[in-house]
């Protein structure tokens, strides 16, 4: 109960955060703006996520988009990115058995670029995160070869390229290839996550037809300000498959950077994590401590820690941030149990009794423990778009070691911008 009320949290900050975005700002702003309807329907294939998982046929999606062009001369952060497209997608998806993989049901907030448009006319790229109900997971008993989700509530990515096949002042009929994933964010185990790839066939419906070739482009001029940022933050994670309930992550972090066009934000800091899970392992002098890490029950709580340096970088799209850390551990000293535990296997010998393998601490271990990675979103209160000094934020993110999920993490935080830096005019 008390995982499935955080993540619940974290769909409705989605749900309402981003309708909002997409729907006041497009109707309470002058200029060029208008919304669409994109249906969708994709036929695809659900990637095997462990050695004798269920077959499946077809994997069948059906997705509505809803969302806005954004030509607006007063918005910095759209002409800045040739003014994209944003919007939420709300998906259905057949997985081709359902009943041992079932359906999803996405809520992903997208942006889409329009790319080497000067060679390929009619080429984008839409990327969107969010989160998915998943109505089939793994059971030991029941479902024991769905190894990919193993619980209901599940962070979902999509990226597709889309090509104008045909396209009409106010229909565009077009034509797609990508790519889908859903899993929990290590808040369940097991959790390969359930990946896909698909084409897709789709139309953007468009409330009127947009006049661009005759939009006033805006001259904006070249602009940097330095920042400060502080952040706290509550996650959730297990630790093993014989540890699978759930327990909290405690973060702080601070970091410093720049705000470059009041749009791309880069920078660096430090991170501090502390581990229930590691610390009531520690504490309770679990199996591999007594056996390789006695000297751990004298510090609980400092063995239970991790710190370590990240280098950030962020997209500013009025209240809405999309965030990526890639950061260095300079110390995480449980992680060698936690790799254990994770990475073995278990098996029946001769005698019928459980043998445990321990997973290897190989150059694999090495990177993973020593490279972590952030990915999520963000929720300002003031719009970035007026660059305003002050400014709070509520974020979801998922944090991972190397690329494999660590903890799924809500955080508020702070951040003060230093004084503007205009340049010479751009062309």
């Amino acid at each position: 109960m008390h995982t499935a009320i955080n993540l619940k949290f974290f769909i409705g900050i989605f749900v309402v955060v981003f309708s909002q975005n997409c729907w006041t700002q497009s109707t309470s702003n002058s200029g060029n703006t208008s919304v669409f309807v994109s249906p969708e329907l994709h036929i695809g294939k659900t990637l095997e996520a462990n050695t004798q998982f269920p077959k499946t046929k077809l994997q069948k999606s059906l997705f509505l988009s809803l969302g806005r062009f954004n030509f607006n001369k007063n918005k910095e952060w759209a002409a800045r990115l040739n003014y994209p497209k944003t919007g939420i997608s709300f998906g259905y998806t057949d997985f081709g058995n359902s009943q041992s993989v079932g359906h999803a049901y996405s809520i992903l907030p997208f942006i889409e670029f329009s790319i080497f448009q000067n060679k390929i006319k009619g080429l984008n790229l839409q990327t969107g995160f969010g989160s998915s109900y998943i109505n089939v997971q793994y059971n030991a008993n029941t479902n024991a070869f769905n190894r990919a989700i193993s619980s209901k509530i599940n962070w979902s990515f999509r990226s597709f390229l889309f090509y104008d096949v045909m396209a009409t002042k106010r229909m565009d009929w077009r034509i797609g290839l990508g790519y889908l994933h859903h899993s929990n964010g290590h808040t369940s185990l097991p959790n390969q996550g359930l990946n896909s790839i698909a084409t897709s066939i789709s139309t953007t419906i468009k409330n009127k037809h947009l006049d661009t070739l005759n939009f006033e482009q805006p001259n904006h001029t070249t602009k940097s300000q330095n920042y400060l940022s502080a952040r706290i933050g509550i996650g959730q994670n297990v630790l093993s498959k014989t540890n699978n309930n759930e327990k909290e992550v405690y973060s702080i972090a601070a970091s410093a950077g720049k705000i470059i066009n009041n749009t791309f934000k880069f920078g660096g800091g430090f991170y501090y994590r502390f581990y229930e899970h590691y610390y009531d392992y520690i504490n309770t002098n679990g199996t591999l401590v007594s056996e390789q890490f006695p000297h751990y029950t004298k510090n609980p709580f400092g063995y239970a820690t991790n710190f370590g340096l990240f280098a950030t970088s962020e997209l500013l799209i009025d209240h809405i941030g999309f965030e990526l850390e890639i950061g260095l551990n300079i110390y995480k000293p449980f992680y060698k149990i936690d790799w254990q535990l994770n990475q073995g296997y278990s098996y029946l010998n001769g005698n019928g009794e459980t043998v445990e393998v321990l997973g290897e601490l190989d150059w694999y271990y090495e990177i993973k423990r020593t490279i972590s990675s952030r990915m999520g979103l963000k929720y300002y209160l003031w719009t970035t778009n007026k660059a305003p000094t002050h400014n709070l934020y509520l974020a979801a993110h998922i944090n991972a070691n190397l690329g494999q999920a660590d903890f799924t993490e809500l955080s508020c935080g702070y951040i003060y911008r230093f004084q503007l830096k205009e340049k010479n005019k751009s062309k």
